[in-house]
Formats: C-alpha cells, structure tokens, sequence
C-alpha cells in the first residue's frame, strides 16, 4: 500500500477514484467481510452499517451500499486515504480478488486514464450548465424575475461543480448513468482483466469471438473452461457466471452484448436413468423413525450450521457415494466436511450429526453400513458414467419420481444437483435443445443469474402483462410445486374425493395451473395469481374439518406469498 500512498497520489485523485468505482464496490458478491472492515475502521457509521447488513434482498442491499458509500464521498472526503487503505488490506484482498484489479490500476498508474475521462464528462456538463444559464438571461423583461431567480440557481449549482478539495468529483462520471457505460471506455476495447476464484488473467476479446483459448495468465493461453477448472472452479461448471470482471459475469456481458463468445467443445449429457431406481418417494426421516432397513430412508444431518440430508441408497463410506445432498451439491461425507470446514483433524463419522447424535450410531445400529475396501459395486468403483450420474438427483425434483410412463428419462442441469421431468420443468423441455450437445440449465438457476428491479407494489406486479414476466411465473409455480413434497395439491381432486364436486364448484390444482402458464393462456400476472390462490381456498373450504389438510395449504399459500413479494420485489 506505501506504493499508492498520499505522498505518490494525491487525495483529490484518490476521491475522484472512489468516485468512479462506487458502483463496483457496492456490486461485490458477499459484501459482509467488505462492510465489516468499514465499521471496524469506524468509516461507516454503526446504524448504517446494522441495516445493510440485515438486508435480505440483494438489490435492495446493493442500492444501500452505493447510498452509503455516495454519503462517505460526500461527508468524509478526507479520509479518502484511510478508506482505499482498508480496502487494499490482505484480508479484503483475498476475500475479493476483483480489487487487486483496482489496486493494481492505483500501482501502474493506468487509473489515471479513467480520471481523464470522467473530467471531460464533468467539464461538458459544467459547460452546458452555464450555456443554460446564459441562454434564459435572453428571456423578455416579463419574466425578468424568474430569469434571474433561475440564474442565482444554476450560479449556486456552477460554484458547487467548480473544481475544489473535496467538491470536483461530485460532478457525473461515466458510472453515474450505470454499469453499461463503463464497457465502452477505450481501457476494455480490446481486452478485459478478469477473475475466477483468486486467480487473475486477461482476457481477449477476439479471441473468445473466435472459440480459441482467450485467457492470458501466467504467459499461456486459456480457454474460458480451463481457466476455470485451474481456478478450482470446476464444479461450477459455468465459465460465463464464475469468470468476472469487475464483479460483472461475462454471461452478463455476453447478453448485454458487450463480448461475444463462439461455442467451445464440450458439454455434458443431457439425459440419466436412475442410479437407483425406486417406486417408493423419498421420505426425511429422524433417527427415531429409522427402525427398519428400507433402501429410501433419508436422514437430516448437520455439520454446524450447514445441513443437508443423507440418502441411505447413496452411502458407501466416507469417500465413496455421494450420499449428502446439500441445496448446491451432491457430496461424499468427507466431501461435505471439507466444504465447510477448514480444520483438518475433523471425522465424518462422529463430526456429522444427525439429530444430535453422531453418524457413529447410525453405523452402530445397522441402519448404516460401510461397504468393505474390495468392494466393487457401483458406488465404491464407479464408471465414469455411474461417477457423473451421482452428480444429479434420482428422481424428478417436481413430481418426486425416477421414471414416467410419458418422458421415462429425466434431464438433468449441469448447473445444480436438480433433476426433471421434460414435462414437469416450466418451460417444458425441447428435444433440439437436447440435441445440441451444449449445456442445460433449469428455470432455478436461470433466475439465480437474473437480476430483476421489482415494481415496489402489489398492484403494480398484478396488473403487468405475464410475457414479460414469464421467468418469474415460471420459477414461482416450480418452487410451489418441488416445496407440495407429498403432490397433494397436484392433481385434480375429483379423481380421488368422490363428493369434491359437492363442495367446490371451481376446481383448481398446480398442474393445471402449470399447463396454462405453459400454453400461456394468462395474459397478466395477476390471472396467474389468482388461479394459485384458488386452490388453497379451495383446500380450507373443503377442510374444513381436517386440520392437517388445511394446514398443508396455508403452508404452502404462505410460502407462494412470501416468493412472491422477493421476487416481485414488492415493498409494501
């Protein structure tokens, strides 16, 4: 840090710095560490930094960050040298490697490029403030008064942009206007520094137009794929969400129309049977239940804070069968051990709880068994085939099934350990997409990667026409139809309650709904809405007197709600 201190870079350029990554900073992934190390340094006030932080909404906290950070420039531009210092400790560095990128610019002096840019952005703008100015003097003596009220207010808004300590960088930069317009700064023509993990390369830009290895690091050149397998990122298996620049994914970039990526060779398979196939659904079940020996049984277990469910079906040993499915992975024991934690005299067997209780008493009581080292099954010696199907779920993450008299295979993401149905994803699933041999990624983390400004009120959202909100319709109706575990709101239910008609003159269930959303027969949101809501007043009205039934249905109508209003963003 002694290389960019104040005695090599002044402070106003330090601020005018700031001032052009404000946004950069308040995009960063995990801003906890980031906004901690403010605090601790007293740079940002505790009040503030207790209600960022609680933030739920990463757009809301991102806004949030950029308010604070538009608050530091402006109430505190002298301790501008404290702040980049804190930035740039060894500590913020390793937990955001897109920062070197801007410490590097302050150490070669490139950033400096970028200051010129943004002076001659304000100097136009302080040019056409004074031009408005002079142009309403001109005005007839009638409106004399109100020319000259107007001029002391543009006179006050000239001396506020006049070039001083602190005030000359509060004028527009080319991030003020957003994120879009720092790609066309003559920094990024041809060329973009980019960061996978905590490594650092530069990447061509012709060069990944064309399908050739585009990433520069260490004096050889890297396809985006093996960039990203050398960054440890391999599971990712998305070069264009887990390769950055600037905090920005090149997958952003790429539909913003800011690069363009060829198609590089590889991909995965798009279809599995199941490893294991079963009629029975899968079943969490305590320790206590476990009394019998059944193939399914599904376990809760935790490693602190981390949970996960263990597959009976799926274990084999601490090394063997990734038995432990997480929200994000399929992992062996030991896997699941190492992914949280970073101790190294740690053992799955009595580390791994299961209610409590260490795993050790499920391998006790013959509940759990640990195959013998000269095993051969398909667990303990897997093909490479048997190896990639443990990768993904058994069965259709909608309608909890491993086979289907219509679609029998189930096409998997390579995104996430989700497995559906061709039929049960929303949109359905196209053959030529399959055919393409490109990778597939479901609804759920399409909208992972989507970043959308909701419309603040209800009302708004529900009178929006449903082909602009498709994505989000799509991911709402999948999340309620993978959380109806049991598939009791799936059907229509006069195929089981015989006196249903009776009591229920407008039937409604979650796969009718499905079927309409994908035939798009709703033309606004709020007809989309409406038909989930009827099934679950159709549950409390027809349960009446089943307490358990009708509590099902409130469960899942507040789980739609609370959806509904993150993903709208709807604020009041």
């Amino acid at each position: 840090m002694d290389q960019w201190s104040h005695e090599t870079i002044d402070r106003d350029e330090l601020l005018q710095f700031f001032h052009c990554h404000k946004t950069d900073l308040s995009c960063m992934d995990n801003p906890q560490t980031f906004l901690c190390k403010l605090r601790d340094n007293a740079l940002i006030p505790e009040d503030t930094f207790k209600k960022v932080i609680r933030m739920k909404i990463r757009q809301n906290q991102k806004r949030n960050i950029y308010e604070m950070l538009d608050w530091f420039e402006t109430e505190r531009p002298n301790d501008i040298p404290k702040f980049w210092k804190c930035v740039f400790s060894d500590t913020i560095l390793n937990e955001y490697p897109s920062l070197r990128l801007l410490r590097n610019s302050l150490m070669d002096g490139s950033y400096r490029e970028d200051l010129q840019l943004s002076g001659s952005v304000e100097d136009e703008e302080l040019h056409n403030n004074k031009r408005k100015c002079l142009s309403k003097d001109t005005e007839g003596e009638n409106s004399m008064k109100k020319s000259k009220q107007s001029s002391s207010v543009c006179d006050v808004n000239v001396r506020e942009e006049q070039p001083g300590p602190s005030s000359q960088v509060t004028t527009a930069s080319p991030l003020k206007n957003g994120e879009k317009n720092i790609w066309t700064l003559p920094l990024y023509k041809f060329q973009l520094p980019v960061t996978c993990g905590e490594l650092e390369g530069t990447l061509n830009k012709s060069r990944l137009a064309k399908g050739e290895a585009c990433i520069l690091f260490q004096k050889q050149w890297f396809t985006p794929g093996e960039f990203e397998n050398r960054a440890g990122k391999k599971s990712c298996k998305n070069w264009k969400w887990s390769i950055r620049c600037n905090g920005t994914t090149l997958g952003k970039l790429i539909q913003e129309g800011h690069l363009e990526a060829a198609p590089y060779k590889g991909g995965a398979k798009k279809t599995k049977k199941s490893l294991f196939p079963s009629d029975v659904p899968n079943t969490v079940l305590l320790v206590s239940e476990a009394n019998d020996d059944r193939s399914n049984m599904v376990f809760k277990v935790t490693y602190g804070a981390i949970c996960g469910t263990l597959h009976k079906k799926r274990f084999a040993s601490g090394t063997c069968g990734k038995s432990i499915r997480t929200e994000r992975n399929w992992l062996s024991p030991e896997e699941f051990l190492k992914k949280v934690s970073c101790q190294t005299n740690v053992y799955w067997t009595k580390d791994i709880e299961c209610e409590g209780k260490p795993l050790n008493d499920l391998i006790k009581k013959g509940i759990l068994t640990i195959h013998a080292l000269i095993c051969s099954c398909s667990l303990c010696k897997p093909d490479e085939e048997e190896l990639e199907n443990q990768e993904n779920d058994d069965e259709c993450c909608v309608c909890k099934r491993d086979t289907d008299d219509e679609d029998g295979e189930l096409v998997v993401c390579d995104f996430c350990p989700r497995s559906f149905h061709k039929r049960c994803h929303l949109p359905h699933v196209d053959e030529d997409i399959l055919k393409d041999h490109g990778k597939w990624m479901c609804t759920f983390c399409v909208f992972r990667c989507y970043t959308y400004i909701g419309e603040k009120e209800m009302n708004e959202a529900l009178s929006r026409q449903i082909s602009g909100r498709m994505l989000q319709c799509q991911y709402l109706l999948l999340h309620l139809r993978c959380a109806d575990e049991e598939q009791t709101f799936a059907s229509d239910p006069n195929l089981t309650l015989s006196d249903y008609a009776t009591v229920i003159q407008t039937p409604m269930w979650l796969s009718q709904v499905a079927n309409k959303v994908q035939t798009r027969e709703y033309e606004t949101v709020g007809e989309f809405v409406s038909d989930v809501k009827l099934i679950f007043a159709n549950c409390a009205k027809y349960n009446r007197d089943n307490a358990v039934f009708r509590a099902k249905g409130n469960h899942l109508n507040e789980l739609f709600d609370r959806e509904f209003r993150s993903v709208f963003n709807i604020l009041c």
